[in-house]
């Protein structure tokens, strides 16, 4: 059985570590009150190099911007933390024998770096991210090339699990998945799919995934 991932706020806190990061990068260039707000907003859903420009135009800073982005890959993956019974989660499925993979959009250097730093990379059959396939979620490609990358066919079917109703839960309708949500204290709204389950944590994703395979 196949079981794709969302990274960010699915089995990482991305939201934690982007205020961790803001506010030491604030304090280490010594910016005025209300720096760490512009920050998470400016990369509150998604980070690139190209958001490094803006910044450091918006606060007047000296520093190149590739080397800006070098400072932001390194502190937020050292800030990365994996949500309660991630690890150990989807090492019991890869126990019962499931495929797992990691569909994420994002920049391949930051994904990655966030992966490695938590430990999780190991766990997965297969990476998928967007920057390095040129496609993102939610389309159809990009779950055909994530299947790929785990040595299976996406018309076999399986599971995605995330937080996004769009990306996440568009992407399952997309690519022919069942789809569990993962609410994170949230109710839902809209989407273009309702998702198949809604759960609170991925810990309570992947015990509902274990329960099917068995």
């Amino acid at each position: 059985m196949l079981a794709f991932f969302d990274l960010d706020n699915t089995l990482i806190d991305r939201r934690g570590g982007l205020e961790d990061w803001a506010r030491g990068f604030a304090r280490s260039r010594r910016l005025p009150g209300g720096s760490e707000s512009v920050i998470c907003e400016r990369l509150r859903e998604r980070a690139y190099p190209a958001d490094f420009v803006h910044l450091r135009e918006a606060f007047g800073l000296a520093d190149d911007p590739g080397d800006l982005w070098r400072e932001y890959v390194d502190g937020v993956a050292r800030s990365a933390r994996c949500l309660p019974g991630a690890r150990e989660g989807l090492e019991a499925l890869r126990a019962a024998g499931w495929t797992l993979g990691i569909t994420t959009n994002g920049a391949g250097d930051i994904q990655r770096a966030k992966l490695a730093a938590t430990g999780l990379a190991s766990h997965f059959d297969g990476i998928c991210v967007s920057e390095e396939i040129g496609v993102r979620k939610p389309a159809y490609e990009h779950f055909d090339a994530a299947a790929a990358l785990c040595g299976v066919r996406l018309s076999a079917g399986g599971w995605m699990v995330g937080d996004n109703p769009d990306t996440d839960m568009g992407g399952a309708s997309a690519a022919g998945l069942r789809a569990v949500w993962v609410a994170n204290g949230r109710e839902w709204a809209s989407g273009p799919r309702e998702p198949d389950a809604v759960v609170q944590s991925v810990a309570e994703a992947i015990e509902l995934l274990r329960e099917v395979k068995g």
